[in-house]
């Protein structure tokens, strides 16, 4: 070991604080707002949480979006404390489902262009999906024979 390593160990700047930064998300609740004083003590209340970048909150759908580096559910627990009652947004955009009218998927509550994100509403991943164009090909003989 030379000099020049000795000396570099000693004067090693090292930092004691080992804090891992959550990663920034996108968290979408819903919460029965009834008139902008629900509505500011929802954005108050949010907004101060640490990590928060931008709250975004619209009475007409019932839904609060937080973006930022935070947790889901400290974010739901914070919205709670409010007296509000909430739960993490259930809806997924209509033309994100491959399956908008499967069962339990279409919620008459829902707002306009969304419905209910179950499981009945997507593909399943160990589905095997047949494609048109190999369907119909002419090297798949066996959908071509006549019996």
């Amino acid at each position: 070991m030379g000099f020049l390593d000795h000396i570099s160990d000693v004067f090693e700047v090292t930092s004691m604080r080992k804090s891992k930064r959550k990663p920034f998300r996108t968290v979408e609740i819903k919460v029965k707002m009834d008139c902008e004083g629900c509505e500011r003590r929802v954005r108050n209340a949010v907004s101060s949480m640490k990590g928060a970048k931008a709250v975004n909150v619209n009475r007409k759908e019932s839904k609060v979006t937080v973006n930022g580096h935070v947790d889901p559910k400290k974010v739901l627990s914070k919205v709670r404390s409010t007296g509000k009652a909430a739960e993490m947004w259930p809806y997924v955009r209509y033309d994100l489902a491959y399956y908008p009218y499967a069962p339990g998927a279409y919620d008459k509550k829902a707002p306009p262009g969304y419905v209910r994100n179950v499981v009945q509403a997507f593909p399943s991943p160990n589905a095997h999906e047949e494609k048109y164009s190999t369907l119909f090909s002419d090297e798949n003989v066996d959908a071509c024979s006549i019996m």
